[in-house]
């Protein structure tokens, strides 16, 4: 057996049975120490789950191990918790619909739950403990979800003395515990020793790395694209945490053997020994962590959102420098999940998923323009046509008589179109008035569908939609997470 292999498996066992994953994970386990390779996914470790795109990735993982095995090669779903990424303001907060109880949707709100505070700024978010301002928030959360099992749940896992980490950790494994979901939380002194071979190769070909890097920078900028990490010429792949205060700073190389972080000087030597004897200090940057992740774990692929795919891009030069080899990056799963109450609102003014792709004001302008009397759009119409006709003729008339003539044929013109549409909005806006209702589900069907102008899947928080659907929703999102859908999908559900 490769007995790397089995102590990487038995820091897994320990840190599973920790979350409370069930046997399916253990049989999991049991697969990797047998051989098994592993579908790998991650995120950063945000407050109660997070957004809608975790349970994704989760889902997207879960489903190709599934495709694999089935194909004859044993794979296991794997899921890396970036408890290393210090930034406090990407986590600290979640979006949640808050509905009153009629369920109709008609005072549907979307409610942030935010920390108020920064418990320890500069450090690693996986370590930094709750405290007991999670509770507010607890008491907001299960106002919003309107009590449902899935409160209590968060609760268990969210309590004052968990870290955000370990709160994360167990949250997602309960959700697709009969999954078999592998988590990973690599930040500890034992990952880090198992890694060291990565994060010694950061340490000693800093210089080489750099250059490649910034070839690559320019290489992408050459074809159109641009960097997703700026690479400058201190610019290195590792931070240090600081042994007393525990902040995270990143590692500059000045020249030579000489490197800084914050407003500290190490020489090379310096990092190394570190790396000897305290190797989780040694912090790997955004392109370095994915090649710290596959010297860890036997990945044959990685599925990631189109902002990580687009890290690769870069980090492929690390990936061959470091492990001499490449790891698959495949899209995760998107979607807009569509609820029951929200496709029959749809259904009813037969609209699509990208008609809702708008504002609340756009939507209810263009539902009270169809839903307007048929007197006044047949009117509305050919007054319009009318119009457009005899200024088309008049212009270009003017057009043939005088340069200028028919620059000030063009303003007049337009001013006219515009009055003309003033009058489609008014009459639109008085068929709103005539029907509150409009412009209630316009802007229900906006605000759970298109949130703040953005995808449903980056915004509103994952429970959320388990208060909906409980454990029928993991298996939803597996099921209908096919490789062959690259694409953003309409997911109806039950």
């Amino acid at each position: 057996m490769d007995n790397r292999r089995q102590e990487i498996v038995s820091l897994l066992r320990d840190q599973n049975r920790n979350t409370g994953a069930g046997e399916a994970t253990e049989a999991n386990l049991d697969r990797l120490a047998a051989g098994a390779s592993a579908v790998v996914t991650g995120q950063q470790v945000a407050l109660f789950g997070g957004p809608l795109l975790t349970l994704l990735k989760a889902a997207t993982a879960i489903r190709l191990a599934a495709e694999a095995s089935g194909a004859g090669h044993p794979h296991v779903p794997v899921f890396w918790l970036a408890t290393e990424d210090h930034d406090f303001e990407e986590v600290n907060r979640v979006v949640l619909p808050c509905r009153n109880g009629s369920g109709n949707g008609s005072s549907d709100d979307l409610q942030t739950l935010r920390l108020p505070h920064h418990p320890g700024p500069g450090k690693p978010v996986g370590n930094l403990l709750l405290g007991n301002d999670i509770q507010p928030l607890l008491d907001q959360l299960r106002r919003c979800l309107r009590q449902a099992p899935i409160s209590d749940t968060i609760a268990r896992f969210y309590t004052p003395g968990a870290t955000f980490g370990s709160a994360f950790a167990g949250l997602i494994s309960h959700i697709f515990r009969h999954h078999g979901l592998i988590v990973i939380d690599a930040s500890s002194r034992p990952f880090h020793a198992l890694a060291s071979s990565s994060l010694r190769a950061a340490i000693e070909h800093a210089d080489e790395l750099q250059q490649a890097l910034r070839k690559r920078s320019s290489e992408l900028e050459k074809a159109g694209y641009h960097a997703q990490v700026l690479v400058s010429e201190s610019s290195t792949l590792l931070f240090l945490i600081d042994e007393t205060s525990g902040v995270r700073h990143a590692l500059k190389k000045t020249f030579g053997n000489a490197w800084s972080a914050a407003s500290r000087r190490y020489e090379t030597s310096d990092l190394l020994s570190i790396l000897e004897t305290a190797p989780e200090r040694i912090s790997p940057n955004a392109l370095l962590r994915p090649v710290m992740q596959d010297a860890l774990l036997p990945a044959t692929a990685y599925v990631g959102g189109p902002a990580e795919i687009a890290y690769f891009a870069q980090s492929q030069v690390v990936y061959q420098h470091v492990l001499g080899r490449n790891t698959a990056v495949l899209p995760r799963f998107s979607a807009t999940l569509i609820e029951p109450r929200l496709a029959r609102i749809m259904e009813h003014y037969q609209l699509t998923l990208p008609d809702v792709f708008t504002t609340g004001e756009a939507l209810a302008q263009r539902l009270g323009a169809r839903f307007m009397p048929v007197e006044a759009k047949r009117k509305l119409s050919a007054a319009g046509n009318a119009l457009d006709r005899e200024l088309k003729a008049l212009t270009e008339w003017m057009h043939g008589q005088d340069a200028a003539l028919g620059h000030a044929a063009d303003v007049a013109a337009s001013k006219m179109l515009y009055q003309m549409n003033r009058l489609r909005r008014l009459s639109a806006n008085f068929a709103l008035k005539r029907d509150e209702k409009l412009r209630r589900n316009a802007d229900t069907l906006c605000r759970n569908l298109f949130p703040h102008g953005d995808l449903q899947e980056r915004v509103l928080a994952g429970v959320s939609f388990l208060a909906e659907m409980q454990s029928a929703l993991p298996e939803a999102l597996v099921d209908h997470a096919l490789p062959g859908c690259p694409g953003h999908c309409a997911l109806q559900l039950p």
